[in-house]
C-alpha cells in the first residue's frame, strides 16, 4: 500500500488528517473519491479549507494543485460549499470530534 503523501500534491498534513479518519493509503483515497474523503474530513471536525478541497481534486486526477482555473474552479466552489454545507459542524470542534470516534462523547444531532 502507499502512502497518501505518494500522491502528488498531498503532503504529510494531509496524509496526517486523512489517516486520522481511518483513510491510510493512497489506494484507499483513490477509491473513495475527494468528495466522500474530504465529507470523511468534515464529519470528524477538519475545518473546512477551499483549497485543500481543490488541491485534493487536482491530486486525484494527477495535476498541478493550481491547475484548477476559471468554470472548473468555479463549479469545485459548489461542490466544496455543498460538502461543507452537509458535512461540517460549526458548532463541533476537533477536540469533539476525536473524543467521538474514541467512544467517549455522543456525536451532536
Amino acid at each position: 500500500m502507499a502512502a497518501i503523501s505518494s500522491i502528488r500534491n498531498l503532503g504529510p498534513a494531509m496524509e496526517d488528517a486523512f489517516n486520522r479518519v481511518g483513510i491510510t493509503s493512497a489506494e484507499h483515497l483513490r477509491e473513495m473519491g475527494a468528495d466522500a474523503a474530504y465529507a470523511a474530513l468534515l464529519e470528524n471536525g477538519s475545518r473546512p479549507h477551499f483549497i485543500a478541497y481543490y488541491a485534493l481534486v487536482m491530486a486525484l486526477q494527477g495535476r498541478p494543485w493550481n491547475d484548477c482555473k476559471g468554470k472548473e474552479k468555479d463549479a469545485l466552489r459548489v461542490k466544496f460549499d455543498a460538502l461543507k454545507a452537509a458535512k461540517h459542524d460549526k458548532g463541533r470542534s476537533e477536540l469533539e470530534a476525536a473524543l467521538d470516534a474514541l467512544g467517549v462523547v455522543e456525536k451532536k444531532a
